[in-house]
């Protein structure tokens, strides 16, 4: 068996592991304005955590300012509403994001709030070079499992190449993607499918920057993904050991990396939302701190844990705080940082590790035989396949074969209501004024001289970064730029 740090990394990436760094310890925020999410961040950064992860809103993700028609009832409610640089600078004020990292889950418009964000670092005068993060960036699980989609996936895929370029050049200790299995896992899929889907659409973004001219070392090294931690701990453990292994043979098998670092599987983990009922939320706290375990004891190197009440509402200042709290008690009182793969060798763990492995590499041959992930997709495999999982599963509870604490067993009435967070519902109004002062104040010839070249770039086969940063930078919203790449790529509507 290899040590941790050594091919192909079953055991975790470096030999140290969390002896000589823990994890970075995030809690993914965001709802309503910039500003009172930046109260939010503010607090969570006083109480500890090391890196933020930033949730937007569906228009955002969705490329649509707040006055626009569809957006209408979803400004600000599942994440902050950012639609312009002024947003932007708001929603960091009093954060130096070069002492900071930062996650931002988004992946439709994930190269324009990447452009926000790099705008708002050097307002700050800080050397683009020198921040660090995560962009989200990953197209491919919204057809398969999530539906934040706009453009049809082929230009959708020039797009984050495009990025995977520019990021290379310009932000170099940036992640330009984080490859993601958590939504895959909690649309339904089991822990096989979502390491076979989540690593077959690596090898389709890989392909994809090599069709377009990169050089694997060239960008490999700042690849990250995203997994689940769901509730059978065993199989979560033994889950990432064979991600991480399975990664480093694809990489040096099928794409001849060279560069140890193109090799290594490094990735964030979120205990799984899906998991966790409204009924009895206080049990929560216990389903996250296993979940939580299984990830540090899995090898992660970033984790958000979630928080009791959010199967109810967006987290209250209070649920976030015994979630943090739980990160911090593994990491100091539990004792599991001090060795490196701590359940390495044991006949359970091996043993699922190596099934994990042998049936998620089968998954990925049979997506290559289908043409790969891109196809697989268009003709909808791996979407039937999460979803005739997910019956699976609900049959069993339904049936009580799974026991749901709280849910199917153990039922208790509820006396007393649940104190949960309640948003301002005057923010969208709020919202809708403040980006329509954005464009009354801006330079609109220069606005609609650098949307027009935007639109000209996406016509051709420049790199469509630069021209997105300066149509940013002339303080074109986020809807004018989404829908000026519209205009040239269309939009996907799936099969029925």
């Amino acid at each position: 068996m290899s040590l941790p740090g050594e091919f192909p990394y079953t055991r975790g990436i470096f030999p140290e592991m969390y002896r000589s760094r823990l994890w970075t310890m995030r809690q993914y925020a965001g709802f309503g304005t910039a500003e009172e999410s930046n109260q939010r961040y503010h607090y969570l950064l006083s109480q500890g955590i090391t890196g933020l992860s930033v949730a937007f809103d569906l228009p955002t993700q969705m490329g649509m300012d707040p006055d626009h028609p569809l957006a209408a009832g979803e400004v600000g409610r599942v994440g902050v509403a950012i639609c312009s640089l002024a947003d932007m600078e708001r929603l960091f004020a009093g954060i130096r994001l070069d002492e900071v990292t930062t996650s931002m889950t988004i992946n439709s418009t994930a190269a324009i709030l990447l452009a926000f964000y790099v705008l708002t670092a050097r307002r700050q005068g800080i050397d683009a070079a020198k921040l660090s993060g995560t962009i989200q960036n990953d197209i491919l699980k919204e057809y398969i499992a999530r539906g934040t989609y706009i453009y049809p996936p082929r230009p959708s895929m020039r797009i984050i190449t495009d990025l995977f370029a520019w990021t290379s050049r310009e932000l170099p200790q940036w992640n330009s993607i984080s490859i993601s299995g958590y939504h895959i896992r909690e649309a339904g899929s089991t822990a096989v499918q979502e390491v076979a889907f989540t690593l077959a659409n690596g090898i389709a973004y890989i392909e994809g920057a090599r069709s377009a001219g990169l050089a694997v070392d060239d960008f490999a090294p700042r690849l990250s993904f995203f997994f689940n931690s769901h509730n059978d701990f065993l199989e979560e453990i033994a889950k990432f050991r064979a991600a991480r292994r399975l990664y480093a043979r694809i990489m040096k098998e099928r794409f001849q990396a060279k560069n140890p670092r193109s090799l290594m599987l490094r990735f964030h983990t979120q205990t799984s939302g899906a998991s966790l009922p409204a009924q009895q939320p206080d049990n929560n706290l216990v389903r996250v701190t296993m979940q939580a375990l299984a990830a540090v004891l899995g090898g992660t190197q970033s984790l958000h844990t979630n928080s009791r009440d959010e199967a109810l509402a967006l987290p209250t200042e209070e649920s976030a705080r015994l979630a943090l709290r739980t990160q911090q008690i593994i990491a100091h009182e539990s004792g599991v940082t001090s060795t490196a793969d701590p359940l390495g060798g044991s006949f359970h763990i091996e043993e699922q590790t190596d099934r994990i492995e042998q049936e998620a590499m089968a998954y990925i041959e049979r997506i290559d035989a289908m043409g790969g992930m891109l196809r697989a997709i268009e003709n909808g495999y791996p979407q039937s396949e999460i979803e005739s999982a997910a019956y699976r599963y609900q049959r069993t509870v339904e049936s009580g074969e799974q026991i749901v604490v709280g849910v199917n067993r153990f039922e208790m009435q509820q006396s007393e209501p649940i104190p949960t967070f309640r948003l301002d519902l005057a923010m969208e109004e709020a919202q809708k004024q403040a980006v329509g002062e954005v464009r009354a104040g801006r330079d609109a010839k220069a606005a609609a001289r650098e949307l027009a070249a935007l639109e000209l770039a996406a016509r051709g086969t420049d790199n469509l970064m630069p021209h997105i940063l300066a149509c940013a930078e002339a303080m074109a919203t986020l809807g004018e730029i989404s829908e000026r790449l519209r205009t040239v790529f269309g939009e996907y509507r799936r099969a029925a």
